[in-house]
């Protein structure tokens, strides 16, 4: 025992020690009715606390802060591998702290409302129903986070009160209460065995620490909405719920108050969308259980409605008692002034997740604020990306950190961001287009590989700004902005986020009664949507562009429109109507001397003329477009005309040549990324192999023409590529068919001399 209380101010353990042994059986102390002991005839050096353990019937202890634990959480759900953690953690014969002599600490941290204190009371239930701490469970809710958080001396008063001592006998220093505290407990872990001590809401460690018991066998179970390293405890991070299990929640709390309600099992989707606007939050979710089960005939889709309309979601998630906005305001008031400043301005950031680069931006500062995030992110109001420098806030962080931002300082950040974009883009964008770039290195990027890379990461964010085109001062940047995406976004095949943008740019053209900004995105819109297979939208939008650029007079636009009219017409089998507007294009062109459009036109018309089976035609015209390509300085679109000739050349029999200009497209596509067109190519010389009968190399090419489309992000035309490849017919025995040329890797090296007939060396 003197062992035990060694750490302890010797006066007040001695007491104690000296009170426990002379009560102990055959002491020689007297027992009064069972409910207190006569101590007369001790000797002590000082005042003397007793500690009385009440002993119920059946001779099980019963401590008094059994009482204090609150009851498990109504409707808990999910957590499964947090719970089992826990009490891995918490299990008296399971691992034990790296220091022998130090009580483990499990601390539980995440966002307000995200439902840690749940988590903790459910299991500390759990480990009571496994007989664990015997000696009792102490409850404390350290209010760390309200105006006045609980001091260490008030809190130690709380648990010792729950230890039995009486007010008379407390002591009055805060140090003095502590020695008292870990010397009951370790008279405790002697008599009854090993107490849980459960901390909630702690705000800092250093409310924590007076509570750390002195003996090992004793645990403490920590919450707190930072993550509390400092503690050296086990940290368990909380996230936000899965979808199934934020539905379950609902539909749990909701049967609570009726067990026949099953509005959520009965809409299964829209309770998905009800999960998703509460953020998978638990105290959000609760709230709209809450507001469901007091108006039992209010469909779940009508909540919906509410929450997606709703200029600002919190003010609906509130039940009367409790508030996420609430709860997220006692995170927001403690916050210094320029963390609170970074969350005002991270909630304003385009996109689901935001860079370092765009972090920089938004705050105006010439570098970044590491200490600050980092000090948001221990606080779980803001939380890393799947990327190290990347950062993403809750939605409805978003959403309360958006309400708190004045005016004046958001338009100014949101500018910054726009500025920033703006510049990489541009930038970005003269590598993806060779004929601007001259060679020379441009902006931050030296490679065509780096600026593809920025594109890709930046994307979602870059989509989301150009929506700031609706606000008028954003206007003119967020319209110029759609203009150095689109050749990324046609290139990766990015149709959806192409219609999203150019919708935005064509609001703001005509706000700003700007027609020919407006007929250019409605020809982007086509292509898009044409991307998409959505003909009939497609052909309107051309239409309307052609529209708007023949009442401005615009040629070289009325000539892109048509050539995009022209493209859908030859899609739809209108094919003597598509080459009438392919005619008309060129001669709009040539008018304008735009060389790179008028190539793009040639292509265009050779593939309907193909289709049609007007094969030397369609020839003539792709080595048009070949030449013009390679004057332009083209390589990309390069690429794309050669898969073309290819195509042509196989359907007229030539397969010799067909393959190589199928290994030249290949080339091309490799040097740029083009994934989807090397998958493209690759089917294609699958289909010329197989017309020249080789049909173990069809499979092979387009084998690996399905594996290109699936790195591309194509799997139905991977499947399509794949089941083509399982129709291939047996390959025919013998001698290979004439005029097929060995099988060459694409890309395994530079592709030999072109055989006589091929573009560029004189053909027919």
């Amino acid at each position: 025992m003197a062992d035990l209380l060694a750490a302890d101010p010797p006066g007040v353990a001695g007491a104690v020690a000296r009170a426990m042994e002379r009560s102990a059986p055959g002491s020689g102390a007297s027992w009064h009715g069972g409910d207190h002991t006569d101590f007369r005839g001790g000797v002590f050096l000082r005042e003397v606390i007793g500690v009385q353990v009440v002993v119920q019937e059946g001779g099980t202890a019963g401590p008094e802060a059994m009482a204090g634990l609150p009851p498990r959480p109504g409707g808990f759900t999910g957590r499964e591998r947090e719970t089992e953690e826990l009490l891995r953690a918490l299990d008296p014969d399971g691992a034990q702290p790296a220091v022998p002599a130090t009580t483990l600490v499990a601390a539980v941290s995440g966002l307000g409302g995200i439902g840690k204190t749940a988590l903790a009371v459910e299991t500390a239930h759990l480990a009571r129903e496994r007989g664990w701490f015997p000696g009792g469970i102490l409850f404390i809710d350290l209010h760390g986070y309200d105006r006045e958080p609980v001091t260490a001396d008030r809190s130690l008063r709380t648990l010792l009160h729950a230890l039995g001592t009486p007010p008379e006998h407390m002591p009055t220093t805060t140090d003095e209460r502590a020695a008292l505290y870990r010397s009951m407990l370790a008279v405790r872990v002697h008599e009854r065995g090993g107490v849980l001590v459960l901390a909630d809401n702690a705000s800092s460690a250093d409310q924590v620490r007076p509570l750390l018991p002195g003996d090992s066998r004793h645990r403490v179970l920590v919450t707190s909405r930072d993550r509390l390293p400092q503690l050296g405890a086990r940290l368990l991070p909380l996230d936000e719920l899965g979808t199934r299990e934020a539905c379950e929640l609902l539909d749990r709390a909701l049967r609570i108050a009726d067990p026949h309600d099953g509005r959520v099992g009965d809409d299964p989707g829209t309770s998905d969308r009800l999960a998703g606007l509460c953020g998978n939050l638990p105290l959000a979710l609760q709230i709209a259980a809450a507001l469901l089960a007091a108006d039992p005939g209010k469909p779940v889709s009508e909540l919906v409605a509410e929450l997606a309309e709703a200029r600002d979601r919190l003010d609906h998630l509130d039940d009367g008692e409790r508030s996420v906005r609430a709860a997220f305001e006692l995170s927001y008031r403690r916050l210094p002034p320029e963390q609170a400043r970074l969350l005002r301005l991270l909630a304003l950031a385009p996109g689901p997740e935001v860079s370092d680069e765009v972090v920089a931006a938004l705050v105006g500062a010439g570098r970044l604020p590491v200490r600050d995030q980092d000090a948001l992110a221990r606080a779980h109001l803001v939380e890393r990306g799947r990327r190290r420098g990347w950062w993403r806030l809750h939605d409805l962080v978003r959403v309360f950190g958006a309400g708190v931002v004045a005016r004046a300082e958001g338009d100014a950040a949101r500018a910054r961001v726009l500025r920033h974009y703006l510049e990489q883009a541009r930038a970005a964008d003269a590598h993806l287009k060779p004929r601007m770039k001259d060679g020379k290195e441009t902006g931050a990027f030296r490679s065509r590989e780096e600026a593809l890379a920025w594109f890709d990461a930046e994307r979602a964010g870059l989509v989301a700004a150009v929506q700031w085109a609706t606000d008028r001062p954003l206007a003119a940047d967020a319209v110029r902005l759609a203009g150095a995406l689109g050749e990324y976004l046609d290139w990766r095949r990015r149709f959806d986020d192409s219609v999203t943008v150019c919708g935005a740019v064509r609001a703001a053209a005509r706000r700003a009664g700007d027609e020919a900004a407006e007929a250019a995105a409605w020809n982007r819109t086509g292509t898009a949507l044409r991307g998409n297979r959505r003909l009939r939208e497609a052909y309107d939008a051309h239409r309307q562009a052609h529209e708007l650029y023949d009442a401005l007079g615009h040629d070289n636009g009325r000539a892109m429109a048509l050539s995009n009219l022209g493209a859908i017409l030859g899609d739809v089998g209108q094919v003597d109507d598509a080459v009438d507007a392919f005619r008309l294009a060129l001669n709009l062109f040539r008018r304008t001397g735009d060389r790179h459009s008028e190539a793009g036109v040639w292509n265009n018309l050779a593939l309907i003329l193909r289709k049609s089976g007007r094969v030397d035609e369609a020839l003539d015209a792709l080595r048009a477009a070949l030449d013009l390509y390679r004057e332009t300085g083209d390589r990309p679109r390069e690429g794309r005309a050669w898969h073309n000739y290819a195509v042509a050349l196989n359907a007229r029999g030539r397969t010799a040549e067909a393959v190589t200009a199928c290994l030249d497209s290949l080339d091309i596509c490799e040097e740029f990324e083009d994934w989807h067109g090397s998958a493209r190519t690759l089917y294609a010389l699958g289909l010329v192999h197989e017309t020249a009968g080789d049909a173990e190399r069809a499979r092979t090419r387009m084998t690996q023409a399905a594996d290109a489309y699936e790195r591309a992000g194509s799997p139905k035309e991977a499947e399509q590529a794949r089941r083509a490849a399982r129709l291939t017919g047996p390959a025919p025995t013998g001698t290979p068919a004439p005029g097929a040329p060995p099988a060459r890797t694409a890309g395994s090296g530079p592709p030999g001399p072109r055989r006589p007939g091929a573009p560029g060396n004189g053909g027919p």
